[in-house]
């Protein structure tokens, strides 16, 4: 309104007024037809995302399989080079770290091949049609009861209990019975990358370097290229040319020595950046476990946490259980010989509870300490 009255401070006083007028009344018209007091900037950015949620939901039960393959082809690939190269090289220094990748080696291979056919091929938990003990909405997709925890699954076309997200790489939603399967085939494949790297970094660098000097160890590759070529230009070598005649020695190329020498810089490119990009994503999950949250609760109790923010209140997660207990319960395990069979070893037990219901967390406030969880009727930190 100050920006139409300062623009039309030149004109005549009646024609002023009758701009100010009209302002208004456009102003008045635009926010009768649009203006909603629940509409916040992130549902106008979901409503802009809409052709975009409509294409993954479209392709991307399509593009899941081709995402397994991929997976699989990697894995298989990782592994093949690792025996083929990596292993041969490891014999060659010593007898006993030979025997110690076979066994470390395999035990991570044997968790990361089960933890990933079980948490693509385990069915995530979907509520019963009816009997469910527990309602808190009832599903507008569905039109059937919601328990706690439990989300609508676009790409599936159901309701999923204690559902984290849709993985592409599983071809499957990430849920209440399939959690775990997921969270240690990450860690498992994290840990598996690190190794790989590990194993043959000298390999690499030996292949990617040769007799240079490297500035930066030798995972930090890019690093080292830049610095190589800011330092140590090189100057374009002449073009030669060669006469080849009848009476020209032939000219052999050792095909096997080059296809190992892409086969060791593809192995450890391809294992430092998974295990970069794989480190991230261990991270992210870790902290939601941590504090008794998945993938979509975590943006409904920030939500949560502002509401009651602007009313002075304090807003606590009710499946918050501790750091330890939220661990024990999501793993599993309720002791170190139970942790031994269930998390180092590839383990088929169920999660605890139905995913129907689940309980929650209790606080009590105290004069001192503020706001603390109780357990078993005694508060803890």
């Amino acid at each position: 309104m100050m920006c139409v009255g300062r623009a039309c401070a030149w004109l005549p006083r009646k024609i002023r007024r009758r701009v100010r007028e009209c302002s208004e009344w456009m102003t008045t018209l635009y926010y009768t037809l649009y203006f909603n007091y629940f509409t916040t900037f992130f549902l106008a950015l979901e409503v802009m995302m809409e052709p975009l949620f409509w294409f993954v939901e479209k392709f991307a039960r399509f593009l899941g399989p081709m995402f397994v393959t991929l997976v699989t082809v990697m894995t298989t690939s990782v592994v093949t080079i690792f025996y083929v190269c990596l292993l041969p090289h490891v014999y060659d220094i010593s007898l006993g770290l030979t025997v110690f990748h076979l066994i470390f080696g395999h035990w991570l291979l044997a968790n990361i091949v089960f933890h990933y056919v079980m948490a693509a091929f385990t069915q995530p938990g979907t509520p019963p049609p009816q009997n469910v003990p527990e309602i808190v909405s009832v599903c507008k997709k569905c039109i059937s009861p919601k328990p706690p925890r439990t989300h609508h699954c676009t790409i599936c076309g159901k309701c999923i209990l204690k559902m984290d997200h849709h993985c592409p790489w599983l071809n499957n939603c990430v849920g209440h019975r399939n959690h775990r399967y997921f969270f240690l085939f990450c860690l498992y494949m994290w840990m598996g990358t690190i190794y790989v790297s590990w194993v043959g970094h000298e390999l690499f660098r030996q292949h990617f370097y040769g007799d240079k000097p490297t500035r930066f160890p030798p995972f930090l590759y890019p690093l080292n290229a830049i610095h190589d070529a800011i330092y140590n230009p090189k100057e374009n070598p002449k073009p030669q040319v060669f006469i080849i005649s009848e009476d020209s020695p032939m000219i052999e190329e050792n095909y096997l020595e080059y296809y190992y020498h892409i086969a060791v810089l593809y192995e450890f490119i391809l294992c430092s950046g998974v295990t970069l990009a794989l480190g991230l994503l261990m991270v992210w999950h870790a902290k939601l476990i941590s504090v008794g949250e998945t993938s979509i609760e975590v943006h409904i109790n920030n939500t949560q946490r502002k509401k009651y923010k602007k009313k002075n209140l304090i807003y606590t997660n009710p499946f918050h259980y501790g750091l330890k207990k939220n661990w024990m319960v999501f793993l599993g395990f309720s002791n170190f010989s139970s942790f031994v069979r269930r998390v180092l070893l590839p383990s088929t037990h169920e999660p605890e509870g139905s995913g129907l219901t689940w309980e929650r967390a209790s606080y009590k406030f105290h004069p001192d300490k503020g706001l603390q969880r109780v357990s078993n009727g005694t508060p803890t930190s």
